[in-house]
């Protein structure tokens, strides 16, 4: 098994930067040694999402457009961290701002490189129990549905293709594995 890096780089030039990404293009030489180019894209923040369940396995979805995929987006409550911050208080920060609830007890579910041929953006789920409710503030930039629900449901949707998002897929696959054993 080859861990050493096959790729070769000639140059690198920054193409694009803003507070939340950088593209850089790069000249390369590809592992068989021929001319190529590569594009990079460098997170700037931590991908953060959370599963939110309730004493009766109720949990909680976040709706809103992505602009991206111009489609509308059912998600678990997600956001951005600032690197230099412990994750799990950005992302207490962004369950409360996106809807309302805090939480006692945080589980750390994983880590996931959310798209690793062209990005270094790392993700990181949480599971939260224990809740209060109070009121949402969201962000100016973001107009927000929430949606309680039993988790069985979210777990259905994810099996149905409706909940398409790679954080949310992920992280409800793992409290379902986590419920069959026992664990949560």
């Amino acid at each position: 098994m080859l861990e050493e890096n096959p790729w070769r780089t000639l140059s690198s030039e920054m193409r694009y930067d803003n507070p939340w990404i950088a593209v850089t293009h790069h000249d390369v030489l590809t592992p068989a040694g021929t001319p190529g180019t590569y594009g990079t894209v460098h997170f700037k923040t931590r991908a953060l999402g959370v599963v939110v369940l309730d004493d009766d396995l109720n949990t909680w979805l976040v709706g809103q457009f992505r602009y991206a995929l111009n489609a509308y987006s059912w998600e678990i409550p997600e956001g951005g961290g600032d690197l230099a911050v412990d994750p799990l208080q950005s992302i207490k920060r962004e369950l409360k701002e996106e809807t309302g609830i805090e939480a006692t007890h945080w589980r750390r579910l994983l880590e996931m490189d959310l798209s690793n041929s062209v990005s270094d953006e790392v993700a990181t789920m949480f599971l939260a129990t224990s809740l209060s409710f109070g009121e949402a503030a969201p962000e100016e930039t973001e107009s927000l549905a929430l949606r309680k629900l039993p988790f069985e449901d979210a777990y259905q949707m994810v099996l149905r293709g409706e909940i398409r998002d790679s954080m949310s897929v992920t992280a409800i696959l793992h409290v379902k594995l986590l419920m069959l054993e026992g664990n949560v």
